[in-house]
């Protein structure tokens, strides 16, 4: 037994030996290097990644959108694992493709494939519960000797034909509304309250106000705007909510915003300081001295969430409450799941599909030599649908189309110089981080 130990611990010291070596004269990094060589010349295909968000996960990328919207429309039927979402009060379904599932798609002839992945990072701590940071994207796989027919051309209508359906969505939404608002018996029938709930997400300037008027203007609902930052406390929102009617729509913008309901806990150091006041006499009665102005609210989430889900419920129906907020991320997701916030709809930066409805809205022009020009531009640059109404807006009397359209122009190739000196920014921070990491 002995001699057996021991010749294992000569053949361990060697093996050691031999990596040591092996190490030294091969570094980790050569290695990587030379086996991505080798790879790339056995390997024919190439694959290009579409991540969900940029850096600071505020701003959902607007290609992984359209990229969404089509493979949902054109390849959904073709995925064994589909994840639902409901639609039109709960009575159709919406099928994406899951997570880790494989779709084919064909152009000119040529076949390629769609995966969809979500990565699981950290996880950070929500309301006593942990809560996972997703990273989703979807990878493109095709053969690299169609790189300039897929980059070029495939791409291009990928992101036309998702534009296109999701102009569609209007149509989609307007349905669903009008739906909600004759589905009395329905409701009744599934023993469920008579109210929806809306999230509206996306930059500053998309539109989410505005969306919130023409729902009330197609319903004939009136608007409650609900500030929570003015509400003292539990009990007064109790109050408010209670007393608002039938037949309208409560609405809480910026609900990032909003206290405390974006899934951050309190500082440590905050709570015990909390703690301390309460035990002391005189910190306390110099609180109750302070005048209303200076008090800070004390709703939580946890009391919004019980009045939508219980209280509300049992009330009058014909209620509709909308959520918005710019960066969704932030949210907690008790806060949106489905049943609380029914339909989410994001509203991004314009596109040329918008830029026509506002043109024939604002300058009654379906076609105009200079639209080519603001095609190209909006696809190169990020502006709001307020910003472009801005230049469509006559400023004067004499402001004819061609002086608004040259306005618009000139705003787009502003707004392009601006996007590629950002781009060249983050280009030298990457360039700097990865030499000090070197």
């Amino acid at each position: 037994m002995g001699e057996t130990l021991g010749n294992l611990g000569s053949v361990m010291a060697t093996l050691m030996l031999i990596w040591a070596m092996f190490r030294q004269y091969f570094p980790c990094d050569h290695i990587e290097k030379y086996s991505h060589k080798l790879m790339k010349f056995f390997y024919p295909h190439i694959q290009i990644t579409f991540d969900e968000y940029g850096r600071g996960h505020f701003m959902r990328h607007e290609f992984y959108t359209a990229i969404d919207t089509y493979l949902s429309s054109n390849t959904a039927d073709q995925a064994n694992r589909l994840k639902a979402n409901t639609a039109k009060n709960n009575q159709s379904l919406v099928l994406t493709i899951d997570d880790g599932e494989e779709v084919e798609d064909e152009f000119e002839g040529v076949k390629l494939w769609w995966t969809s992945r979500t990565i699981t990072a950290e996880t950070r701590t929500s309301h006593s519960y942990e809560q996972p940071d997703e990273k989703r994207y979807y990878r493109l796989t095709f053969h690299k000797k169609h790189r300039d027919l897929i980059t070029k051309k495939y791409l291009s209508q990928v992101l036309t034909q998702g534009e296109a359906i999701k102009a569609d969505k209007k149509r989609e939404v307007i349905e669903d509304l009008v739906s909600f608002s004759q589905a009395k018996d329905f409701y009744a029938r599934i023993g469920k309250a008579w109210k929806r709930g809306y999230l509206l997400y996306g930059p500053p300037g998309t539109g989410k106000s505005t969306m919130i008027a023409a729902m009330a203007n197609l319903l004939l609902y009136d608007v409650y705007d609900l500030e929570l930052t003015a509400v003292r406390d539990n009990t007064e929102l109790r109050k408010l909510l209670m007393q608002i009617p039938s037949k309208s729509i409560t609405v809480i913008e910026d609900i990032d915003c909003s206290l405390n309901l974006t899934g951050q806990r309190k500082k440590m150091k905050e709570n015990k300081a909390a703690e301390e006041e309460e035990k002391d006499p005189i910190k306390k009665q110099a609180k109750v001295g302070d005048s209303d102005e200076g008090k800070t609210s004390k709703v939580t989430l946890s009391g919004l969430l019980n009045f939508i889900d219980g209280l509300w419920s049992a009330s009058k129906g014909e209620r509709l409450i909308v959520f918005t907020t710019n960066y969704m991320e932030k949210l907690d997701p008790a806060l949106i799941r489905r049943g609380r916030m029914d339909k989410h709809i994001e509203l991004s930066y314009c596109s040329f599909e918008s830029f026509k409805v506002l043109a024939k809205n604002y300058l009654e022009l379906d076609s105009h030599h200079l639209f080519d020009t603001i095609e190209r531009l909006l696809g190169e640059s990020k502006v709001t649908p307020a910003d472009v109404a801005e230049h469509l807006m006559a400023k004067t009397s004499v402001a004819d189309v061609e002086t608004s359209l040259k306005s618009l122009v000139q705003a787009l190739e502003m707004a392009k110089e601006q996007a590629m000196l950002k781009a060249k920014e983050e280009g030298k921070e990457k360039e700097s981080s990865a030499r000090e990491e070197d």
